[in-house]
């Protein structure tokens, strides 16, 4: 079975870029084994000061088993000031504003690596990172996927300036979420007609135990890479990494 520490086979680097402001972030590259990527994400994580990073729990299982599972690139870092066991990347919480410069950096490092376009993957604080700020980069990316999106910092009119976009925003709300519930985020995302709300029934904002991360890995795959669905709930042990 696998399990939450489960580590699928896959090629990691170690990753560093500046941003424009120059700061420099620390992160992780995942890769499949071999070959080229169907697709890759590019993660933004939960609020730091709350206690979100690379590492957070859905963020690092999509690292440690997408690249094996489905054939995708993951790209997972820290915004500024974020320290996790990889490093810690340079600056001060930026409210939400200066993280934008810091998704920038990342979509430039990914361009530069030959993953151009990635799929934008949002979670908490990181969800309104990509709704304020991936449209202001010069950099295209494939759509956007927001877990657990607060819309607390991102505002209606943040929201009005992806209406009439050709990038897909899916937005998986947890059915128990502490901040924003699929009816009201329904009402909330309805300023763009071309977003979607996916009700994740059962799960809390941290999708906190395997069932609902299998459920967001599930759903984002569903979005990049449909051809890979299911998700396998085993792996041979001897290729496991941990």
């Amino acid at each position: 079975m696998i399990r939450s520490s489960s580590v699928l086979p896959a090629r990691r680097s170690d990753v560093s870029f500046q941003t424009s402001d120059g700061l420099r972030l620390v992160g992780e590259l995942a890769l499949p084994l071999s070959g080229a990527p169907v697709a890759t994400l590019l993660w933004c994580h939960p609020l730091p000061t709350a206690g979100g990073y690379m590492d957070s729990h859905v963020i690092r299982k999509a690292a440690n088993r997408l690249p094996a599972m489905a054939n995708i690139a993951v790209l997972r870092f820290n915004f500024r000031g974020v320290s996790s066991p990889r490093g810690l990347s340079e600056g001060s919480f930026g409210e939400g504003e200066q993280e934008g410069l810091d998704l920038d950096a990342a979509l430039r490092f990914l361009d530069g690596e030959g993953l151009s376009s990635p799929w934008l993957v949002g979670w908490s604080f990181g969800t309104e990172v990509i709704l304020k700020h991936a449209l202001d980069s010069g950099y295209p990316f494939s759509g956007a996927l927001l877990l657990s999106p607060p819309l607390h910092r991102a505002s209606d009119a943040d929201l009005a300036r992806w209406v009439g976009r050709p990038e897909p925003v899916v937005a998986l709300v947890p059915e128990h979420d502490d901040f924003l519930q699929p009816a009201e985020a329904s009402r909330r995302f309805a300023t763009i007609p071309h977003a979607r709300v996916i009700a994740a029934e059962g799960a809390k904002h941290l999708f906190v135990g395997e069932k609902y991360t299998h459920l967001a890995l599930s759903e984002i795959v569903a979005q990049v890479a449909p051809e890979a669905l299911p998700l396998p709930t085993e792996w041979p042990e001897d290729e496991l990494e941990g």
